[in-house]
């Protein structure tokens, strides 16, 4: 077991939940580009439309 402090969701999970939880969430985001896409996969996943 690592030192790293995580959220009580990523204990105890697969390697790859923690992988991300450690690498990309709550990481700060300073890319326009990538901005654009979590809005588009956001919209995505809520249903919305432009119409």
């Amino acid at each position: 077991m690592d030192s790293n402090k995580r959220c009580e969701w990523a204990e105890d999970q697969f390697e790859q939940y923690i992988t991300y939880h450690d690498k990309e969430w709550g990481v700060p985001v300073h890319n326009d580009r990538t901005h654009f896409e979590f809005l588009i996969l956001e919209g995505a996943q809520a249903g919305l439309s432009w119409s």
